[in-house]
């Protein structure tokens, strides 16, 4: 039975996944529209894979409750299945074979009718420009080439959602650039629900809806403009000759001031008109500023604001990794 109700396509409900002691997914409730492009934004081992291996049922729930394209993740597997494409963060395709085989294989095992496949292989190969290679390796493509042709496999059989999981990871700027192009075109043209996660902030940005997660937790949902809108006024870093003289300063002059808790500047906080602001603080300051900065908020400043932490591309802490791999050993166990 489906159950999507008021154009809700992913539904989760006290979704929970522990490995061991360790609780990769604590209790996350989303919708997700159909049509909308969603993502998840959080650093390494944030549990944003495993709930994808879970909404796509590689891995089995510890407890909690969810429904895609209104099939039961658990009770309707099959269901789920040919409901979704999913482009994984690691290369899945075969590299010793061409494109248009890749895609031909695909189309194999999801049951896309054997009259249908030629016009679809044209249609998603068309889709990312990809039409002049179809018949050469993948072996001899670009690691651009090849995300953009395991997101045109990923759309063979007509899914309705399709799960990116850090599709532009290891990808040079432009190429990413290239990639979200085709990614924002796809919704337009065909429809579909794109569900994504990744840990790149001005990717994050593209999303209608995201979902901010940190330690397996949900703790921030709601559109970019939105989440920026929570972090106040503009953003104004100093430093100075002296910073423990100068914020004992800043507090006096200003007892209101939100201070942020940002590692890599002492100094940081929020402030209405901040251009308006500097003039004024550089005149009447008694300590020597060396250096300022003013920027509007950003979704580093939402998550900074949010977790005291920035998101780092690289190096997560111990407990990150321990999480990271912890997720991805279960993973791997999913798929067998």
């Amino acid at each position: 039975m489906n159950n999507v109700n008021n154009g809700t396509i992913i539904q989760t409900e006290n979704l929970l996944k522990n490995f061991g002691s360790l609780v990769a997914v604590d209790s996350v409730n989303i919708d997700v529209g159909a049509g909308e492009i969603f993502g998840f934004l959080g650093p390494n081992g944030a549990g944003k894979t495993t709930t994808i291996n879970m909404l796509c049922t590689l891995l089995k729930p510890t407890a909690g409750t969810a429904l895609v394209n209104g099939f039961d993740i658990v009770e309707n597997k099959n269901e789920v299945r040919e409901s979704i494409g999913l482009v994984f963060q690691d290369p899945s395709l075969d590299d010793r074979l061409t494109a248009r085989e890749n895609l031909e294989f695909h189309a194999v095992v999801y049951h896309v009718p054997r009259s249908v496949r030629p016009g679809r292989m044209k249609e998603v190969l068309e889709m990312v420009t990809l039409q002049d290679r179809a018949d050469d390796r993948v072996e001899t493509f670009s690691g651009g080439m090849k995300r953009r042709l395991e997101i045109a496999r990923g759309l063979m059989h007509y899914p309705k959602v399709l799960f990116l999981d850090e599709p532009t990871i290891g990808l040079d700027p432009q190429t990413r650039n290239y990639i979200w192009e085709y990614i924002e075109d796809l919704k337009k043209r065909e429809g579909i629900t794109i569900f994504l996660t990744t840990h790149y902030m001005e990717e994050a940005e593209h999303c209608d809806r995201i979902a901010i997660i940190d330690l397996g937790k949900i703790i921030a949902l709601d559109t970019p403009e939105k989440l920026k809108d929570e972090v106040g006024g503009d953003i104004i870093k100093i430093k100075t000759e002296n910073d423990d003289d100068a914020e004992k300063e800043l507090r006096e002059m200003y007892p209101d001031l939100k201070m942020l808790n940002d590692p890599e500047c002492r100094l940081c906080f929020e402030m209405e008109k901040g251009e308006e602001f500097i003039p004024d603080l550089i005149r009447d300051f008694g300590t020597k500023i060396i250096a300022v900065n003013v920027h509007r908020p950003t979704l580093d400043d939402v998550f900074l604001k949010l977790t005291g932490k920035e998101i780092r591309e690289e190096g997560a802490d111990d407990k990150a990794n321990l999480r990271l791999g912890m997720t991805r050993m279960g993973a791997r166990g999913g798929r067998r």
